[in-house]
């Protein structure tokens, strides 16, 4: 083995490697009965990053696909939750749409605003000065469609999948397109 490799890997284990560059991955793929799986990585090595994810796929009765295979099927989207009781419909919705919010549905003293990822910021700023709070507010990806799966084997391969993932440090964010049942 060369000199420099078992230098490199000592400063390495010895927290000497300060000049460690991490890059976003986007893997995307197939779960069973054909869920659509978009796969957000920050890593410092793509190869091992590559390797788990598809290990994921595989376990779980899936498949790693190509770039772009399954990004056509999401739209990326800013999504704020607001569970206030004392809010009136009318009124949020008006300070929502002033704003600049593409879509408002209101459920049980719950509001879902969604608003384009360029004019999130804005809304969610506009919002905070009217005195309201977010039980959640993120830029994510929304499934154009939903899969449902009817088996009870692709249901437990899928969560496989999703616990895969969710156990990977290097994974930063998991979107599917699976119409999960409440629990």
């Amino acid at each position: 083995m060369p000199n420099d490799t078992i230098d490199r890997s000592i400063k390495k284990a010895a927290g000497g490697g300060e000049d460690v560059e991490y890059e976003n991955v986007t893997y995307e793929g197939y779960g069973p009965n054909g869920v659509a799986v978009i796969v957000e990585v920050l890593t410092d090595n793509r190869n091992r990053a590559a390797a788990n994810v598809r290990n994921a796929f595989t376990k779980g009765g899936g498949n790693m696909g190509n770039s772009g295979c399954v990004s056509f099927m999401f739209e990326r989207k800013g999504v704020m939750v607001i569970e206030d009781e004392d809010l009136t419909e009318e009124k949020l919705m008006d300070d929502c749409l002033e704003a600049g919010a593409e879509d408002f549905s209101y459920t049980d003293g719950a509001a879902e605003i969604t608003t384009s990822p360029e004019d999130f910021d804005a809304v969610s700023e506009a919002l905070t000065n009217e005195g309201i709070t977010f039980a959640s507010a993120e830029v994510t990806m929304i499934p154009q469609n939903y899969v449902d799966l009817t088996s009870d084997n692709d249901v437990k391969l899928m969560n496989r999948i999703l616990d895969m993932l969710d156990d990977d440090d290097d994974v930063q964010e998991v979107y599917h397109n699976w119409n999960q049942p409440e629990e």
